[in-house]
């Protein structure tokens, strides 16, 4: 009988769902990393929140780890890797919480236009401040959403019935979308000029770090709300402290900070500021969501090897996984490759199969192009997750099969649309390796590698020789250089293969060859 450790506080009903299915199931709270380190070679599964941090030391004591549940959406507090490396499934809940989170920010939303926390401290204090407390109506007020994923959308719904106009930025919701969620599509700078109240819903990743910082600030209209319920580190608390001091911010209400726990933080006391402690989803009823879902997530693959929302590993049966492992993982790197090299909005994503995968069960492979292509913009997106979240943005997917493959046995193809024009590239498995032999339309013939450079260029002579004496004198070594193109003297494209990434300084030298169109750093 499997035996799984509950060490985070959680709804009883997770310990209830692991006995009923028949897992073995302990609940100790509180552990100590080296008590969690002595007592978890005995146990087949973790469940955890966010107290526990199995690390890779406590991973690597885990003789018997299969998989660590998380009962939430982030994984910050799992090291992702060292459970990979060793094998351990690593799984959470990212739907169980989000009306719960939703609620949470439309309620921040009010406390900061009303200023509620304030009025009822002082209140109770024995004042009767009426004349301090000039709040601002929600009515007719237009309300920008960075992120108009599962949340996002779910706060516009209720910000709409307040008889708001909303108005988002999201680089993969698509215009159809929009309209039927009745938001207005907008890029970033236009929100951060419009908005009379801004609220995020996206995940920190390099490009959303900071997205509130002192520069857009100083766009939005004197008396801007600035809402933050997503995750710390999307806001610069720097300069919405001073944007809140010279009265440029009407009021600031922050769930999440850079640096947690925030017991104390530079913007405590100012004026106009309320601050809970990431309380987005902590009600009654995420609690028991996110507790029964990740016991019986843990206990179908303890039980049955089925993977639900799974970041590390395919969700493939036992009986497919040795003919669909290459296929899944050759559909992932075309997709995190197509992803990284996109600079537009999807719109839709065909996925065509030809030879004798067509036999396979492709789903599998479906989810894991879908996977890489949205995992560059948000990290959650995994196998499960994916087809939803591209469902969600409004992204049209299709499916199509040829029996007959035109250069190889099997083929992958993902052709993606977006407002600016098709992309597409192909992909094979050859003496077991995944290859790339067509991108964006110029054949090739080229390996996957950690470190790739992306270039698209004029075919002129002396080309190759340029990037190849600039990479030296920057002393970035080349594993492989593939190229192709479609015509003498047209358009050709090359994937470079490096041992280590190339910094945005050597990207910018290459940009300056005078063949270069385009050139991007790929890391898979």
């Amino acid at each position: 009988m499997p035996k799984v450790l509950i060490s985070d506080k959680m709804s009883p009903s997770a310990m209830e769902v692991f006995k009923n299915r028949g897992v073995d199931v302990d609940v100790i709270t509180g552990l100590s990393k080296e008590e969690l380190i002595k007592i978890i070679p005995a146990y087949d599964g973790l469940a955890v929140r966010s107290s526990t941090r199995p690390d890779a030391e406590i991973i690597a004591a885990a003789t018997n780890l299969k998989v660590i549940g998380r009962a939430g959406i982030g994984v910050d507090n799992v090291d992702i890797k060292a459970a990979t490396d060793k094998g351990v499934v690593v799984m959470n809940t990212p739907f169980g919480n989000a009306i719960t989170t939703a609620e949470h920010a439309i309620a921040m939303l009010f406390s900061a236009a009303r200023q509620i926390p304030t009025a009822s401290a002082r209140t109770q204090n024995g004042e009767w401040p009426k004349s301090d407390f000039k709040g601002v109506e929600l009515f007719n007020k237009t309300l920008g959403l960075i992120g108009c994923g599962n949340i996002g959308a779910l706060v516009a719904e209720r910000a709409l019935g307040l008889k708001m106009k909303v108005i988002a930025y999201d680089p993969y919701l698509t215009d159809e979308r929009a309209v039927k969620l009745g938001v207005q599509k907008v890029e970033l700078d236009e929100l951060f000029q419009r908005a009379d109240a801004i609220t995020l819903h996206t995940p920190l990743v390099e490009g959303t770090k900071n997205i509130v910082n002192r520069a857009r600030l100083g766009m939005t209209k004197k008396g801007v709300i600035i809402v933050n319920c997503a995750r710390g580190g999307l806001v610069d608390e720097e300069a919405l402290k001073d944007a809140l001091d010279a009265g440029h911010v009407r009021a600031a209400a922050l769930d999440v900070f850079a640096v947690e726990p925030a017991k104390e933080h530079p913007l405590f006391g100012t004026p106009n500021f309320i601050a809970t402690p990431h309380l987005g989803a902590s009600t009654l009823e995420a609690q028991e969501n996110v507790a029964v879902q990740v016991a019986e997530q843990m206990a179908d693959y303890l039980l049955t090897g089925a993977v639900s929302n799974a970041l590390n590993t395919p969700s493939i049966s036992a009986e497919e996984a040795p003919r669909l492992k290459p296929w899944v993982d050759l559909a992932d790197k075309l997709g995190t490759l197509m992803g990284q090299l996109l600079h537009a909005s999807v719109t839709s994503v065909e996925m065509t199969y030809k030879g004798a995968i067509t036999t396979l069960n492709t789903k599998p492979m479906t989810a894991a192009a879908l996977a890489g292509l949205l995992k560059s913009a948000m990290p959650e997106a995994n196998m499960v997750s994916a087809p939803v979240l591209a469902k969600e943005r409004g992204i049209a997917l299709t499916e199509s099969y040829v029996d007959e493959a035109e250069r190889a046995e099997s083929l992958i193809r993902i052709q993606v649309d977006t407002a600016e024009r098709k992309y597409a590239i192909v992909g094979t498995i050859y003496r077991g390796e995944p290859r790339i032999v067509r991108l964006f339309g110029v054949p090739m013939d080229a390996a996957f590698h950690p470190n790739l450079l992306y270039v698209r260029n004029e075919d002129s002579p002396g080309f190759v020789g340029k990037l190849g004496n600039l990479l030296g004198e920057n002393n970035i070594n080349i594993a492989t250089f593939s190229m192709g193109r479609m015509e003498v003297g047209g358009e050709a494209v090359c994937l470079v293969a490096i041992d280590e990434p190339a910094s945005e300084g050597v990207c910018k030298e290459i940009a300056a060859i005078k063949q270069v169109k385009i050139v991007d750093a790929v890391n898979l």
